[in-house]
């Protein structure tokens, strides 16, 4: 039995390629979500929320407490621009990049 994942990457042909930074906070992901995926099976253009890599609410909640831990800066639930933060893997990744500490 595949994952929603796993079919809707086989259906949309290959997926565009994970930047280092990207494969990184995939793995972190897969791990703090406990998701029934590998990281690098993670389109990094699709979208995290709902439809895509399928999460929800709280596992945004979850992803963006693990981002803080290890990046060192908090994702706020009250940030106008969450919605564009949280669109993609590859979204995130570069929020991340911006303002990361450590």
């Amino acid at each position: 039995m595949s994952s929603p994942v796993q079919a809707l990457a086989a259906a949309a042909g290959p997926s565009p390629e994970q930047s280092p930074a990207e494969r990184e906070l995939a793995e972190l992901m897969v791990q703090a979500l406990s998701l029934e995926t590998s990281p690098a099976e993670i389109d990094p253009e699709a979208p995290l929320y709902g439809e895509g890599l399928g999460l929800d609410s709280i596992d945004i909640l979850e992803v963006a407490l693990e981002v803080s831990r290890k990046y060192g800066f908090q994702l706020r639930s009250d940030d106008e621009n969450n919605h564009k933060i949280f669109q993609s893997l590859r979204s995130l990744a570069a929020h991340i990049a911006q303002h990361r500490t450590t």
